[in-house]
């Protein structure tokens, strides 16, 4: 794995060990950033069950102030702070070792303006962070990755990238 864009572009990242870990294509990443990047400079991010890190620590290569990276299990704890050594980020990524429902159910409003999420699939996790966003909007922007059929709360925009899409919420 590698950051696409900028500061630390080109620079490689390791993913966490282990069978039920499913990074997130660079493909995807992409695409995702490309949605969201007129608001990353200066943004505030949080990247709920962020495995390697890779999408906080890629939105702060393309400018944004800080990241929250929210993780519970232990190789992918382990690979966020190698990740983070390797680019020099720990002034500006903050790792939270817990649940990231629990995290994420504990925020207010606008609490961040760009959200990120990519739970484990097939566990519903996906849904109950989209409602959870409908009923606190805990930042500007939250985008969930999950399987392309499964039915996500009204509301928000379905982009769909191979098996995988992410569903993007807006605050109006």
């Amino acid at each position: 794995m590698r950051i696409i864009a900028g500061q630390w572009r080109g620079r490689r990242i390791v993913a966490p060990e282990g069978r039920d870990v499913r990074p997130t294509l660079d493909r995807v990443r992409e695409a995702w950033m490309s949605i969201v990047g007129p608001l990353l400079p200066d943004a505030r991010v949080l990247d709920l069950f962020a495995g390697s890190g890779a999408l906080g620590l890629e939105a702060l290569s393309r400018g944004a102030a800080s990241a929250d990276l929210v993780e519970s299990a232990t190789p992918s704890l382990r690979a966020i702070a190698e990740n983070i050594a390797t680019l020099n980020a720990d002034e500006v990524a903050r790792v939270h070792k817990g649940d990231a429902l629990k995290y994420m159910n504990g925020l207010e409003a606008h609490a961040y303006d760009v959200a990120f999420a990519d739970p484990p699939y097939e566990m519903g996790l996906s849904q109950q962070i989209a409602q959870r966003w409908l009923e606190v909007p805990f930042a500007d922007v939250l985008g969930v990755e999950h399987r392309w059929f499964e039915k996500m709360p009204a509301g928000g925009e379905l982009r769909r990238y191979g098996d995988s899409a992410i569903t993007f919420y807006r605050v109006p």
